[in-house]
C-alpha cells in the first residue's frame, strides 16, 4: 500500500513533488494543483514507463477530487514498483485548506466533477424507473433498485463502475495528443 500526505504536508513540499492529477481532463480543466500533470486513471497503464522515470526524479503525489481515484491509481503504481503518494482528501481537502487551484486560460466550461456526473446519473435513473414503474409498468422500479444495489456496492468496495462508464464519454476523455504531450513534459520536467 501507499502513503497518503495532508494538504498541510502537499504545500509545504509542493515545490519537491511531481504532481500527477488522475481525474479526467474535464475535471482537471476546471482546477488543479499548480503545476500537476493531468493523466486520467484510464490512461495510467499507457503513462508507466514516463512514470517511473518521473519517480526516478522525484517524489510522485497523485491527485483526484477526493482521494479514492489516487489511491487506486497508487495501488496499480505499486504492483509496477513505482513509488507514489495520495492526496489525502484530494482537491476538495486542498481547496478547504487554503490551496489554490489553477485553470488553463484557454479553458472552456469546465466538466462537473466525476461524483457530481454520477449523483445526476444515479438519480435522473432512479426518477426515470419510479415513473415507469407507476406509468407503465412495476417491473421498471427495478432500475431503481438495480441503481440503489450499485451505490450500495459502490461505497463497501471504494470503486464506481458507474464513474467508469461516465469516464469513457467524449467530453471525460483526453485526446491522445494530448496525453503524449502530458508524457513528455513530465518526461522533461
Amino acid at each position: 500500500m501507499h502513503s497518503t500526505l495532508t494538504a498541510s504536508a502537499v504545500r509545504e513540499r509542493l515545490h519537491t513533488l511531481v504532481v500527477i492529477d488522475v481525474r479526467t481532463p474535464g475535471e482537471y480543466a476546471g482546477g488543479h494543483l499548480p503545476h500537476a500533470h493531468n493523466i486520467p486513471l484510464d490512461d495510467l497503464a499507457d503513462a508507466l514507463p514516463a512514470l517511473r522515470e518521473a519517480a526516478d526524479r522525484g517524489d510522485l503525489l497523485l491527485v483526484c477530487a477526493s482521494g479514492a481515484r489516487s489511491q487506486n491509481a497508487g495501488t496499480t503504481l505499486s504492483s509496477h514498483g513505482i513509488p507514489a503518494a495520495s492526496l489525502e482528501g484530494g482537491t476538495v481537502a486542498w481547496t478547504s485548506a487554503g490551496g489554490e487551484l489553477h485553470r488553463p486560460a484557454t479553458s472552456t466550461a469546465p466538466t462537473w466533477a466525476m461524483d457530481r456526473q454520477v449523483r445526476l446519473t444515479a438519480g435522473s435513473l432512479v426518477l426515470f424507473g419510479l415513473l415507469l414503474g407507476q406509468v407503465v409498468h412495476p417491473a421498471f422500479q427495478l432500475i431503481a433498485a438495480g441503481i440503489a444495489a450499485g451505490l450500495v456496492y459502490s461505497a463497501l468496495s471504494n470503486s464506481c463502475a458507474m464513474a467508469s462508464l461516465l469516464g469513457k464519454l467524449p467530453h471525460n476523455r483526453t485526446s491522445r495528443t494530448d496525453l503524449n504531450n502530458t508524457l513528455a513534459a513530465l518526461r522533461h520536467n
